[in-house]
């Protein structure tokens, strides 16, 4: 898959065929290149073997595209058979060009042989579906499901599956599960975000004549989480710098039976390249802490005025709060310390420190509004429901919101992490493996971001770039990783950013 960044809604895809069509390419030309892309998918996936190709086409441009593709694969020599949801007589604009053009038998789609088909193409609807499959849409959905079930027989879907809406992710009522999902131009969020991203399966796109020079006007503010989104900015090391030039990350700890997490943070900042890190422990912690630390730095800190004090230092110059801090009133005081800081540091409030203004995200805001420096709230899905009462349309537009609400960037986390800054900035990671799912990585995270943001990189570009760092960790270590694992991998992480 190419490694285009921008995402596009369905209105801005809608909006750059408009734009292409009116430079002069005509509807039924793009028709044709995206109907030769499915065609050449289906092609490959048949080199295995099988002969019979059943297209299920529906009554837009989507199944403009299957009619194309079923012309080619004709010609090719596959048997095919298409079936049409809807009736022939009210397909209109270039789908009724691309049908005419089919000289094939059009039966129905509810009643296509599925039987002897060896791949079926799911050219049904597209993207910008606008209500939930009922009735014979559904049930023709759910009978291909099954067929793939019980068959182990691909199928392809075009644009995104049927019944998947391409800005949120979500499925409309019931939604085709593809194989192999081939789209055009740009992915769409609806790709990436899940339950979306499984139902698309291996995701092939293809560019079909639309020009970048269109993006100029859409101006999408939605990116895949890649490197070529922040790679500019991302700190490198140089000859002449020292390790107060590179920052000092501090990571506020918890009570002695919570230790763990504030110094799997720590590490992780040291290791993405914070040039001293410290850890304001409780005096009560000193110890165990001491008996865990070489590199890291310890101070005594028992108290939001205490905190203050260490704060300010201007060269401490990022904070993490939150992780086996505890949900008490000390976390919270000293949450609100470290956003009233005479220097503005950075902060990165994770965990504890977010669930203890659950229900009162406003609070939060108004010390967040109120202050310099940037803040990043790194939330999993309950802490963000617990924070943010608004919760529940599609991830990315509640990431959006939080972050424009509260002013902070927000690192909405999951297998599909939506960063968001308050601009309206987003990306989506899709790098995310699954051995993430364990105690403690959040923690890492957390202290990734701290260690970017010690090195004075920008605060959107610094959680994008921590939560490709994680996940790329992630998949280098493998099955088996702990959280402990993850610092530990981050140098060949960086070794490929930096040779890149």
């Amino acid at each position: 898959m190419t490694l285009a960044i921008e995402l596009l809604t369905n209105a801005q895809m809608s909006e750059a065929d408009r734009l292409t069509i009116a430079g002069g390419i005509p509807g039924i030309d793009l028709m044709e290149r995206a109907g030769a892309a499915v065609a050449d998918v289906a092609r490959q996936a048949m080199l295995a073997g099988g002969r019979n190709v059943v297209i299920l086409c529906g009554p837009g441009n989507n199944g403009g595209d299957g009619f194309v593709a079923a012309r080619l694969l004709k010609a090719m020599g596959f048997q095919v058979a298409v079936g049409l949801l809807g009736n022939l007589e009210k397909l209109a604009g270039d789908a009724a060009l691309a049908a005419k053009a089919w000289s094939g038998r059009i039966g129905s789609a509810a009643l296509v042989d599925l039987d002897s088909a060896d791949l079926v193409i799911d050219a049904l609807f597209g993207a910008g579906l606008s209500r939930d499959l009922d009735g014979r849409a559904r049930a023709i959905v759910e009978r291909l499901n099954d067929w793939r079930q019980q068959t182990g027989k691909p199928v392809i879907a075009v644009d995104v599956p049927s019944g998947l809406d391409g800005d949120s992710g979500r499925v409309r009522g019931v939604c085709v599960e593809a194989d192999v999902t081939v789209t055009f131009f740009r992915l769409k969020p609806g790709h990436l975000l899940l339950p979306g991203r499984e139902l698309c399966g291996r995701i092939e796109l293809a560019q079909i004549g639309i020009g970048a020079d269109v993006l100029r006007g859409i101006a999408p503010q939605a990116f895949v989480n890649e490197p070529g989104l922040w790679s500019r900015t991302l700190p490198r090391p140089r000859a002449a710098g020292h390790k107060y030039s590179r920052g000092h990350a501090l990571v506020i700890g918890g009570p002695m039976h919570q230790t763990g997490a504030a110094r799997m943070s720590a590490m992780a900042a040291l290791r993405n390249g914070a040039g001293l890190v410290t850890i304001a422990s409780p005096r009560h912690a000193l110890a165990v802490n001491a008996a865990h630390l070489t590199a890291i730095m310890l101070t005594p800190c028992d108290n939001a005025r205490e905190l203050a004090a260490v704060l300010d230092d201007a060269r401490k110059n990022a904070v993490v709060l939150g992780p086996g801090a505890g949900v008490n009133p000390r976390t919270r005081a000293l949450a609100q310390a470290a956003l009233r800081a005479h220097a503005s540091p950075a902060v990165v409030l994770d965990a504890d420190a977010l669930s203890v203004f659950a229900g009162e995200a406003d609070a939060l805001s108004e010390l967040i509004m109120a202050r310099g420096g940037p803040v990043v709230l790194t939330p999993h899905e309950g802490e963000f429901t617990r924070l943010f009462a608004n919760a529940g349309r599609s991830k990315l537009a509640d990431a959006r919101h939080a972050a424009k609400a509260s002013g902070a960037v927000i690192v909405y986390k999951g297998a599909d992490t939506v960063v968001a800054h308050p601009d309206g900035r987003a990306a989506i990671a899709r790098n995310a493996p699954p051995w993430l799912a364990t105690a403690g990585s959040g923690d890492v995270l957390a202290g990734m971001i701290a260690g970017l943001l010690a090195q004075r990189m920008p605060v959107f570009e610094a959680a994008c770039a921590a939560v490709w760092m994680h996940g790329e960790a992630a998949d280098a270590f493998g099955s088996g990783l702990i959280a402990e694992d993850l610092p530990a991998m981050l140098p060949e992480v960086w070794r490929g950013l930096i040779d890149e």
